[in-house]
């Protein structure tokens, strides 16, 4: 199985910055795809970044374009998302997740969440 942990949630004050974390453990040769998803109170699951494992081909939201950034960490098996000009109706809950390695992912399905077999229990991000 594996574990994933995030961490690095806050608060910040809008226009600043973040950056969340993600390590993953357990039978992380079986990772493939790794992402960051975000639950705002009283909304949907929403796609923000992702990172395919072989090519490292990086996909952001359009809504997030130009301000986030999605990174494999130093550390092996850890992900990164780097958050700027945050906005307050970005604050929600974020979570990364992780999909089987071998799985594919074209740009047009990288943020549909049920591609996604491992998850973290989310680190909370607030903007005001």
């Amino acid at each position: 199985d594996v574990q994933l942990v995030e961490s690095g949630g806050g608060s910040v004050q809008a226009g600043g910055s973040l950056r969340l974390s993600c390590a993953a453990s357990g039978s992380t040769a079986s990772i493939g795809c790794m992402g960051w998803f975000r639950r705002a109170p009283g909304k949907g699951r929403e796609g923000v970044a992702a990172i395919t494992a072989t090519s490292g081909r990086t996909d952001v939201a359009d809504s997030v374009k130009g301000r986030f950034a999605i990174s494999r960490g130093n550390a092996e098996n850890t992900v990164s998302l780097e958050m700027y000009s945050l906005k307050p109706e970005e604050s929600a809950m974020y979570y990364c997740a992780a999909a089987r390695a071998g799985v594919p992912f074209p740009v047009s399905s990288v943020f549909r969440a049920e591609k996604y077999a491992y998850w973290g229990q989310g680190t909370q991000v607030t903007v005001s």
